[in-house]
């Protein structure tokens, strides 16, 4: 498993000899978040570029230089940080790209789901009005793309939802920030004169301020049956609510017709409820080829393990 950090350092995690071993892949990078593996290269995208190394899990203890992929994207600290997977064909990368403020009108280049064509080095627009999304993943089978998105702050301590949104569409779609959240609440201050009827909707509301960041289908063979095409979504946690919600890892359950249909805890423990106090802060899920699931927790550093048995 391959683990960028804040620090902005890029870890390779492996397993020697029955044991994890921490190796560091690259150091001094601006804010490194998302890493996609294609054919052999891994692919890191700080702040506003998406570098590229090549080979490689053979060179681990070597890492070769990088070589720059893209170097044209916005330079904004708030919401810069990149989460990015690979597209089915593997043709493209796909990524967010923040807005730069918690709620304004945002430049036509921010607030949007984009893809780079990795033959091209063309950068395309897939969908527009999305504030920030921090987890994101193809859909086996449809090949359609599901993604997190974090609501605005300071509206109120229960609005607007975060939300599970689905590409339908693979161009034009309009999720409706900054005048329209959740799909269903105008902006108290930029939505006047607006409808959400105007915006595409989510598929889910997720809970206020939850912070729903790393998601993936679940298309593994250890959980239980009814597990299977499942998604699993990260809750990084609230920052500014009273009563604190999210940092958990909950499981979406959809139907027949691809619709999600419940949402329910799965991993619980890093909030204590008792005194409102939280130890750690999930951030991203990975299922194994075993099928196990990997959770990844920026508060303590940490990358836990979770697997079935009977």
């Amino acid at each position: 498993m391959l683990v960028p950090a804040l620090q902005g350092n890029v870890y390779a995690v492996v397993t020697k000899n029955g044991k994890r071993e921490v190796r560091t892949i690259a150091k001094g990078l601006h804010r490194p978040n998302g890493v996609a593996f294609i054919d052999g290269s891994l692919y890191v995208a700080e702040l506003s570029r998406i570098i590229r190394y090549d080979n490689i899990e053979q060179n681990l203890d070597n890492p070769p230089a990088p070589v720059v992929v893209f170097d044209a994207l916005p330079k904004d600290e708030p919401h810069g940080w990149k989460f990015m997977t690979v597209s089915p064909d593997k043709k493209y990368l796909y990524f967010q790209i923040g807005t730069p403020s918690n709620i304004i009108i945002p430049p036509y280049t921010h607030a949007a789901i984009v893809r780079l064509n990795l033959k091209t080095n063309i950068l395309e627009y897939v969908a527009t009005g999305v504030r920030n999304s921090v987890g994101m993943d193809f859909q086996k089978g449809t090949n359609e793309l599901w993604f997190t998105n974090n609501g605005r702050d300071w509206v109120s301590e229960d609005l607007p939802n975060d939300t599970l949104n689905r590409l339908v569409r693979p161009k034009g779609m309009n999720f409706g920030y900054p005048f329209c959240h959740q799909g269903d609440l105008v902006d108290p201050d930029l939505g006047k004169g607006r409808s959400c009827d105007e915006f595409d909707k989510p598929e889910m509301k997720l809970g206020a301020h939850v912070a729903a960041l790393g998601m993936r289908f679940y298309n593994g063979q250890q959980f239980p049956a009814e597990y299977k095409g499942n998604i699993f979504i990260a809750e990084h946690g609230s920052w500014n609510k009273t009563k604190k919600s999210g940092y958990q890892v909950v499981r979406v359950v959809l139907d027949a017709k691809n619709k999600p249909i419940k949402l329910e805890p799965f991993v619980t423990g890093w909030l204590d409820s008792s005194n409102n106090e939280a130890w750690g802060r999930p951030v991203d899920v990975q299922v194994l080829k075993d099928g196990s699931m990997l959770v990844s927790d920026d508060e303590t550093g940490s990358i836990f393990r979770v697997s079935y048995a009977k």
